[in-house]
């Protein structure tokens, strides 16, 4: 038995993972991914369903840390084409990111996270640099040799990704720990707090569902869904290292 599997077992704070996919199977089996990739048990990772309206306080001094999931927000959308839903969800998050920022508090949001927290921290997100749903290049930054998440995996790996927004401009105090052709794929603000718009708690199967749930989300052509899942389970052998960033986090800030 590993030392880190032992500190995992006697963890004293759980994780908090804020969710905001309406679609319960969706919600579901992101939580069960990051159960699953994080190497976590249930009692070690408590879940937030924003999109039912739980916007609870939360006392960030109770957790190991925090991670936030996908959604279906775009941060990049005027205020006055917003729905009432995401501007109260917005109302919620942004200062909560500000305040995890400020304290530097571990923190890794996925996907929707990336847009989030460039928001909350001053930057601009923009549909010139979305992704369609596929696997791509993630390639590291000269600035992601030390960090701890990153050090001694490959300077190129596969990701999957999917998303209607992104951003190629750092937000103020952060530092860029990798890129794909279209965009940022993973950055860094202070010392603890990650957001990566690939997926680290995704695989073939996870990937499959939601391209079944979201066919007529926008993000793809209904008809090319089987298309894309027979993609996804051609890639999947080349797809293993985002979990292991997943699982690193999980193994630094355990407490």
């Amino acid at each position: 038995m590993s030392l880190k599997s032992v500190i995992l077992r006697v963890m004293t704070k759980p994780f908090l993972l804020l969710q905001s996919r309406p679609e319960d199977e969706a919600s579901d089996d992101e939580y069960a991914a990051f159960l699953k990739f994080g190497g976590l048990q249930p009692e070690q990772l408590q879940r937030l369903r924003l999109d039912r309206g739980k916007f609870s306080p939360v006392n960030l001094d109770d957790y190991s840390g925090i991670f936030m999931g996908g959604g279906p927000a775009n941060f990049a959308y005027p205020p006055e084409e917003k729905s009432p839903e995401q501007l109260q969800f917005e109302d919620y998050i942004m200062p909560l990111l500000r305040r995890i920022a400020a304290e530097d508090k571990p923190f890794l949001g996925t996907c929707l996270g990336v847009g989030a927290l460039v928001t909350a921290l001053g930057g601009q997100t923009d549909f010139d640099h979305g992704e369609p749903v596929c696997a791509v290049d993630i390639n590291l930054t000269p600035e992601a040799q030390d960090d701890p998440l990153l050090a001694g995996l490959p300077a190129s790996f596969r990701g999957f990704v999917g998303h209607k927004e992104g951003t190629d401009t750092a937000p103020p105090n952060s530092v860029v720990l990798a890129r794909s052709a279209a965009c940022i794929q993973l950055l860094r603000a202070g010392k603890n707090v990650y957001a990566a718009q690939f997926h680290p708690e995704l695989d073939a199967d996870g990937l499959a569902l939601r391209i079944n749930i979201y066919k007529h989300a926008g993000y793809f052509a209904p008809e090319e869904a089987k298309d894309l899942i027979d993609a996804a389970y051609r890639e999947s052998e080349l797809v293993t290292e985002p979990v292991k960033i997943l699982r690193r986090f999980v193994e630094k800030y355990a407490e």
